[in-house]
């Protein structure tokens, strides 16, 4: 609804209409004789008609074809009203749009209607920024909320003053929670370089956008975003505030990672006292060019680890070569390690560089070094030692500067002990061991987890992002993931496709997971009976509360579950509440 005085009527119409027109968001103003009074240019652009051709003329017959929305004020009982909020257009070339519609009632200070005016939105991306609107206007909050991009709107002391339903999907916090906080707090602190463009604009007013800007969701994920800033201004044109609008770019930033296969410690997620002990490791070893062993289960990230070591080291702008040791045939690994000579062996016409030489200057990443042949352990050993080798069929030596971070989900020490793998090249090895814990470790990370693989998930999918249903979530939380994190990723891919709600049920997911009363021995399957509680889990979860004084709310939001979550946690832990 607006409400607009007659005596200022024609000239707040037209402020309304151009920031409208700056939006790229048509509008038209119908008057109480239902005849069309006003249409901004964007209007006209998009329903393919002149102002001229249309002022004058009744709404019905400007738009024929059209049906009325059914809250319209002016309906008899011979409209055919339509509920729908999108509506078809066909333009000159008898192409479809959709459009989006929003309508209100325009009143003059008696309370009676003067008019109504329809706002139209074409859904294709808004790319044009969003300048000097006046953010205490409700209805244009309506029409915010209508958009697809996220837009929050602070006040001159940065304190949060509207926040969209589109912010809230990107981020993750609801309105109430950040609305008259300050906004500091979904960036990365006031150091971030969002927040002090944001300072910046409403300092100097000067409009500012950021390409590769960062937002932290309600569950601690950093999320990439497009994200630009604007100062608002009163009638006496004051700046009193600044306005965001952003976008989501995981989609984006997941293609670029793809194409330079280039990934670094934020793409790996833990909050976990087990994952903080490795990110520290592994920004300690980073730097250097020491030789790096990760152990750990299948389904772990041992192979994104290996990538997040190498794209912060000094070596980055080179290449990370892969060689899997348990992918290629003995007979064939030796000259895909070190390459051959032309004429070495039969079919040899050429000579063929091994994955040392390309790895020269960057690193060599040897996965399921444990099945690595011993014939080969002995000249991997050498390389090792004197960063020299022999091409197959060749008596010329070639000399590499490669780091060697290698990975294995079998235990080194034990095959070391069954004469399967040399102990000298064990302990070659073993400069750096980094053990990454299996995800059932890890517990108070699944829900951070889950949350982050759904948001990719939905944005290669172009997709909504779904929720979980508390029961849902809680199968999820007691499962035992003996397939680790790429199991848990093959679930929800699971449940996204099977889903057609809003919500991910417990019939979404794969069918050893719907059925978890059912028992193999004395135990249901998947799941950790009662009496063997990870104890583990209790001491993190009394940790936490410990530092948060005991606080169940901040508690659970550090976690990453929700209040009831953790309230039958504790009951299950037998953690009492504290004063």
């Amino acid at each position: 609804m607006i409400r607009l005085s007659q005596s200022k009527y024609s000239v707040s119409f037209s402020q309304w209409l151009q920031i409208l027109d700056e939006l790229n968001i048509g509008a038209f103003m119908v008057d109480c004789r239902r005849r069309v009074s006003s249409m901004n240019y964007s209007a006209q652009s998009l329903i393919g008609l002149r102002e001229s051709e249309a002022v004058g003329r009744p709404c019905r017959e400007v738009f024929m074809g059209v049906p009325c929305l059914a809250n319209c004020m002016f309906k008899d009982n011979s409209d055919m009203a339509d509920d729908e909020n999108e509506i078809q257009i066909r333009d000159d070339f008898d192409e479809k749009h959709l459009f989006t519609r929003v309508a209100t009632p325009v009143y003059d200070d008696c309370r009676h209607i003067v008019g109504c005016l329809t706002i139209i939105q074409d859904q294709k991306p808004i790319a044009d920024l969003i300048d000097r609107i006046r953010h205490e206007e409700r209805n244009v909050k309506i029409i915010l909320d209508n958009l697809d991009i996220g837009v929050f709107t602070v006040n001159h002391d940065y304190y949060l003053t509207f926040f969209n339903k589109n912010a809230e999907k990107i981020s993750g916090y609801g309105r109430r929670e950040v609305l008259g906080k300050p906004c500091a707090a979904i960036f990365k602190g006031e150091a971030a370089e969002g927040f002090c463009m944001l300072k910046e604009t409403i300092r100097d007013g000067v409009t500012r956008s950021s390409r590769h800007g960062k937002m932290i969701t309600r569950h601690g994920e950093i999320i990439p975003i497009h994200v630009s800033y604007m100062a608002l201004r009163n009638e006496k044109d004051t700046i009193v505030g600044g306005l965001a609008t952003f976008h989501d770019l995981t989609l984006v930033y997941q293609l670029d990672q793809a194409i330079s296969d280039r990934y670094t410690f934020n793409d790996m997620i833990g909050k976990s006292p087990a994952m903080q002990r490795t990110f520290e490791q592994v920004h300690a070893v980073a730097s250097t060019d020491a030789t790096v062993l990760i152990e750990g289960q299948t389904g772990t990230g041992k192979d994104l680890l290996a990538k997040a070591i190498h794209s912060d080291s000094r070596r980055a702008d080179r290449q990370m070569v892969k060689v899997n040791c348990a992918a290629i045939p003995e007979s064939l690994l030796e000259s895909e390690m070190f390459g051959y000579v032309r004429g070495a062996f039969t079919g040899a016409d050429q000579d063929k560089p091994g994955r040392f030489q390309e790895a020269d200057g960057g690193t060599l990443f040897l996965d399921e070094i444990g099945d690595l042949p011993l014939p080969l352990q002995a000249k991997l050993l050498r390389v090792l030692e004197e960063k020299v080798f022999y091409p197959l069929g060749s008596r010329r030596i070639m000399k590499v500067d490669v780091r060697i971070i290698t990975a294995t989900n079998r235990n080194l020490r034990e095959l070391v002990g069954k004469q399967l793998f040399r102990e000298d090249l064990y302990y070659r090895l073993n400069v750096f061991r980094i053990e990454l814990p299996a995800l059932k470790e890890c517990r108070l990370d699944i829900p951070l987890l889950i949350r982050h693989i759904i948001r990719r998930l939905c944005a290669a999918r172009n997709d909504r992002v779904i929720d979980l249903s508390g029961h849902a979530m809680e199968i999820l939380l007691n499962y035992d993931y003996p397939g680790n994190i790429r199991e848990l990723e093959n679930i929800l891919e699971h449940a996204l496709i099977i889903c057609r709600e809003n919500l991910i049920q417990q019939n979404d997911f794969p069918e050893y997971l719907q059925h978890p009363i059912e028992r193999r021995g004395n135990t249901p399957a998947g799941f950790s009976p009662a009496e063997e509680i990870d104890e583990r889990e209790r001491e993190e979860i009394l940790r936490v509360l410990r530092e948060n004084g005991w606080n169940r709310r901040k508690t659970a939001a550090s976690i990453g579950i929700d209040r009831s979550t953790l309230w039958r946690k504790m009951k299950k832990l037998g953690l009492k509440f504290q004063r």
